[in-house]
């Protein structure tokens, strides 16, 4: 006999439907939400009634138990008032136990003395600041309070004046930092543009390699006697002067000048392979602009230095009958794009010392940090930022890449500045 099959719809009860469960999924982030919001709430909750306690403890040890007489008394309790506390980046207003003395002097209670400080405040509202939060959003990158407790300090005004007050100290400590215990014989300079002020920084690298700001100069173009009033700084800090040092520069004349003035012999200048290919390209048609640039990267690795000074010599005739002012602008400062082959430095270090692109990396952290202000109010406030940005940047820092190589720079450097030393007095007698 054949049996007789019939398909029998799944019960509800066992089996849901996908509505059901789709129903389910979508009120599911909104329960873990909520019970994520409860869950701080009630961790803050109780976390101001233990503090409660612990004043409250503190003003027993001060005055005694309550309600027990006690002859030798030095304090009693005198009520509530209300007082203020650093708590997740913000203000809050709490009720603060009060203690007098028996001669009515106001006590200080010692946990809340401890908490009191503002300084986390000024920390937290830089820190918001550098990592790219305006001062009129400071106040909702915040985590949210529970509604009975009330804060303050959130307001861009507010948040403005903590930023200031900790940039200003923090600037003042960063450009008076000692120099005097620095072997620095490689440092490199470069400015920035920021509104209508130029800023030039000076950067150093040890024997070892390791990177260090040295200083900042605010002015309105890199001229020579900005720079040399950032030089007098670092000499009134502790540099030293009579060192063969090898300066790693973009090509400005006056910065060039300023150098000679300062340093004279004991100076040596690299002059940035990267600047001096778009100074000229600048004055080339398009299609010639590549031949010209991969002729002078090929030059300057020659293995001699006259091997090089012969090929762009031969570069800068081929360009004199069509494009002159390019072929100016290759000879203009040809022997300082080649003191690094003059030194014998090659490899890794070579390669990050032809050009100032160690320096030129915290120009990007200057702009990054102050792409938020909208209107500069003169030179403080652009030096402000500027070291807020350099501060930051200097907790980053590297080695150089080819610091290995630096023992060998600066036995060249000592040996040629020794070497001009003795032409140049044989020279005066």
């Amino acid at each position: 006999m054949k049996k007789n099959r019939t398909k029998s719809s799944p019960s509800k009860g066992v089996f849901p439907s996908w509505r059901s469960a789709s129903t389910t999924q979508s009120r599911l982030p909104q329960v873990l939400l909520d019970t994520r919001q409860a869950l701080r709430e009630l961790v803050l909750v109780n976390g101001m009634k233990v503090f409660a306690e612990l004043l409250e403890e503190d003003r027993t040890a001060l005055c005694g138990p309550r309600h027990q007489p006690d002859a030798d008394r030095r304090a009693f309790r005198h009520g509530h008032d209300e007082g203020s506390l650093v708590f997740g980046g913000r203000k809050v207003r709490l009720r603060k136990p009060r203690v007098r003395s028996v001669d009515g002097e106001e006590i200080e209670l010692s946990t809340w003395e401890r908490m009191s400080a503002e300084d986390p405040l000024r920390d937290r509202i830089v820190e918001q600041t550098i990592l790219g939060v305006s001062s009129r959003g400071y106040e909702r990158s915040l985590e949210p309070l529970p509604a009975e407790v009330r804060s303050h300090t959130t307001k861009r005004s507010s948040v403005c004046r903590r930023f200031v007050a900790r940039t200003t100290a923090q600037v003042q400590t960063f450009l008076s930092r000692p120099l005097g215990d620095l072997d620095l014989p490689v440092i490199l300079i470069d400015g920035t543009g920021v509104g209508d002020h130029v800023l030039i920084v000076a950067m150093g690298i040890d024997a070892t390699g390791h990177k260090h700001i040295l200083g900042v100069a605010v002015g309105t173009t890199e001229s020579e006697q900005a720079i040399r009033s950032l030089f007098r700084n670092l000499i009134d800090r502790g540099l030293v002067v009579e060192r063969a040092r090898l300066f790693v520069i973009d090509g400005g004349k006056g910065l060039k000048k300023a150098i000679r003035i300062t340093f004279g012999d004991w100076a040596l200048i690299q002059r940035c392979q990267v600047h001096k290919l778009r100074n000229v390209a600048e004055h080339l048609p398009k299609h010639r602009q590549a031949w010209v640039k991969a002729t002078m990267r090929k030059a300057w690795r020659a293995g001699t230095v006259a091997k090089a000074r012969q090929r762009l010599s031969h570069l800068a005739e081929q360009l004199d009958a069509e494009h002159p002012d390019a072929a100016a602008s290759v000879r203009e400062g040809l022997e300082d794009t080649l003191t690094l082959l003059r030194l014998g430095v090659g490899g890794a270090l070579h390669q990050t010392l032809c050009s100032t692109n160690p320096i030129e990396n915290l120009q990007g952290a200057i702009k990054r940090i102050v792409r938020n202000v909208k209107r500069w109010r003169g030179g403080s406030m652009a030096l402000r930022w500027c070291a807020t940005a350099l501060v930051e940047a200097e907790k980053r820092f590297r080695r150089l890449r080819g610091h290995r190589e630096m023992p060998q720079l600066v036995a060249a450097l000592e040996a040629i500045v020794s070497k001009n030393s003795l032409d140049t007095k044989e020279k005066v007698a």
